[in-house]
């Protein structure tokens, strides 16, 4: 059967690289394409070369359908599987399914499957219990070798984490002890700014909002670098002039579009936004509107008889609407991922359509080409940078920032993400091992018991399995202590001892409330010396750049980079205070220097 469509080099790509990764592996594997680059068809064009039974799943009847549509277009017959759609057929050799309805019906789906391909796989949870894995775990149960392929234009949830673990391009995704993924391998990914360069995207237009903005920077952000909708709505109550004005903006902006979405933060701000706008003009989608409502308003807006679709949350995925040119930002987000898929609405082709005005209401200061980092936004200010490894030279993306010159003054990434190739054997039957991370660390916590470098959050050390003191532990003993001090450090001094030839370098640490703690190291000494670069030296600029010093005047040189812990804790001997412990990367429950 010859292919009504040709494929575009990127497709075709992602078609080559799944047939060669599943003839050497069974593991699962993701393939990454931005909103609009034509998911369905690399799935038709997989199911058209397979030779043996397939499911294709989804979670909305709508990608049901243009999935399965795409593959008839090849003059194949294939089975749709959906309440949604009120068709339950399972038993053609490609069946295109909801996966709430096949997780409700298992007992149909005991034939032998040889692939499952998920679309907008980002969705799917490690969770054995969840319904992708339920699934999944029913076929292994009649085929071990169960072939198991994800598409997204989103591997990462802020929630979640990275939905794989090890990347075509040789670097791995999350921590040593993050291994439980949806998914093991990427194999083929595409950045966003390829497809616009290239025209296969239309070209965003990114305005700065010309009228006040809402400051979503006090609030208050959960670990995944969100807010509370509580909070966000009694932000938002107070600034309905803000509202107002923005949506006037927006109205006279779309002027000469022919249709535009709006995203609201929540569902009391979207009423509100709705209410600023024409009636007539205007669907407003929730995730508590009826699904017939919701079919109906999405089509009367995909037909242009609505020029304005304000939703809150649910139209970010699974939505295709080319005629969409403005897309209004109205809720804060830390995610890049989140915040590429509401600008992708607006991004794919259509006919006279020339390019899309996004305009970003609520500061979120995500820049559309930055890659994904893999954490929240630390801070406001933060960017993504690039941190070579001293250990292995991979070029690490860690949140950080920049100095005017745009080198890296600081970043918070803790370990290295490359993957490092397994050692060659002269043995033809010894099977390759698996690629390994990089074990080199930015940040770490030091083993007591065999001077490991650990994770700044770990409790044991990976080496030799022992318990690491808990640096919140050491804080609470030693302020209980009448003979100790505790200061919060907000940065150090250096300056040479004019003794013993100029070897002596003394450190002192300031508090942020004016305390002064002080040490020195003898690099005459080498078990002095050795104790500085462990404690300093490995750790200069970031651990971007380890060095071990040998004299003094090194050290003073570049002194600028050297860290500063973040306590030091010391013990009162009979005319001074004496430095115990330095506490590096903490990571706890008590608040660093000059933190609010």
């Amino acid at each position: 059967m010859t292919a009504p469509f040709t494929l575009r080099p990127y497709q075709q790509e992602a078609v080559d690289a799944t047939l060669r990764h599943f003839r050497q592996s069974d593991e699962s594997a993701v393939i990454v394409l931005p909103t609009g680059a034509g998911k369905s068809l690399v799935i038709a064009e997989l199911a058209r070369l397979a030779r043996r039974r397939i499911l294709v799943l989804t979670h909305v009847k709508e990608l049901v359908e243009q999935n399965h549509a795409k593959y008839q277009s090849y003059g194949l017959t294939g089975g749709v599987f959906s309440a949604g759609l009120k068709r339950r057929e399972n038993r053609h050799q490609v069946t295109f399914a909801s996966v709430q309805s096949v997780s409700a019906n298992l007992d149909q789906f005991r034939d032998e499957y040889s692939l499952v391909i998920i679309d907008e796989c980002h969705r799917v949870s490690g969770e054995e219990t969840s319904q992708y894995q339920r699934i999944i775990e029913l076929l292994r149960q009649k085929n071990d070798a169960l072939k198991v392929l994800g598409l997204t234009a989103t591997p990462y949830r802020l929630a979640m984490g990275w939905i794989y673990r090890y990347h075509y391009r040789g670097f791995v995704r999350g921590g040593s002890d993050d291994q439980d993924k949806p998914f093991q391998h990427c194999i083929y990914e595409l950045p966003l700014s390829y497809m616009i360069s290239r025209g296969y995207l239309t070209r965003p237009e990114l305005v700065n909002a010309a009228v006040a903005q809402y400051d979503f920077s006090a609030l208050a952000q959960d670990r995944f670098g969100e807010y509370a909708e509580k909070d966000v709505n009694q932000l938002l109550s107070k600034h309905k002039r803000v509202t107002r004005a923005i949506i006037e903006q927006v109205m006279e902006l779309a002027a000469e579009r022919s249709g535009v979405m709006i995203f609201a933060a929540t569902v009391d701000h979207a009423r509100e936004i709705t209410g600023y706008l024409p009636a007539h003009q205007t669907a407003l989608v929730t995730g508590g509107t009826d699904l017939k409502d919701r079919d109906l308003l999405i089509q009367r807006f995909k037909q242009r008889q609505l020029k304005y679709l304000v939703n809150v949350s649910v139209l970010t995925t699974g939505f295709d609407a080319p005629h969409v040119d403005l897309i209004a930002i109205l809720r804060p987000t830390q995610s890049v991922s989140l915040y590429q898929q509401m600008v992708g609405r607006g991004l794919r082709l259509d006919e006279g359509k020339q390019d899309c005005l996004v305009i970003d209401y609520a500061g979120n200061h995500v820049n559309l080409h930055h890659p994904e980092v893999g954490e929240p936004k630390p801070n406001h200010d933060s960017e993504p940078v690039q941190v070579f490894c001293p250990g292995c030279g991979f070029a690490n993306i860690f949140w950080g920032k920049t100095d005017s010159e745009g080198s890296v003054i600081e970043h918070y990434g803790r370990r290295c993400q490359g993957l490092l190739e397994p050692a060659e054997t002269d043995k033809p039957d010894v099977k390759k091992g698996r690629p390994q991370q990089c074990d080199y660390r930015f940040r770490f916590k030091e083993c007591p018991h065999c001077g490991g470098e650990n994770d700044i959050a770990a409790r044991n050390c990976h080496q030799c399995h022992k318990a690491i003191i808990d640096p919140d532990d050491q804080l609470r003993d030693a302020l209980k202590l009448k003979d100790a001090i505790v200061i919060r450090c907000a940065g150090i001094t250096l300056a040479a001892h004019a003794a013993n030839n100029g070897n002596k370098l003394r450190i002192t640490y300031h508090g942020e409330d004016g305390e002064e703690l002080s040490e020195s190291f003898d690099f005459s000494k080498p078990p002095q010396r050795s104790v500085f670069n462990r404690l300093f030296g490995r750790r200069l600029a970031n651990g971007q750049t380890p060095k071990m010093f040998s004299r003094v005047d090194e050290v003073l040189e570049i002194q600028a980079l050297l860290p500063s812990p973040d306590f030091v804790i010391a013990r009162k001997q009979k005319h001074y205070w004496q430095v115990q412990e330095r506490i590096f990367d903490y990571k706890g429950g008590y608040r660093r220097a000059n933190e609010v």
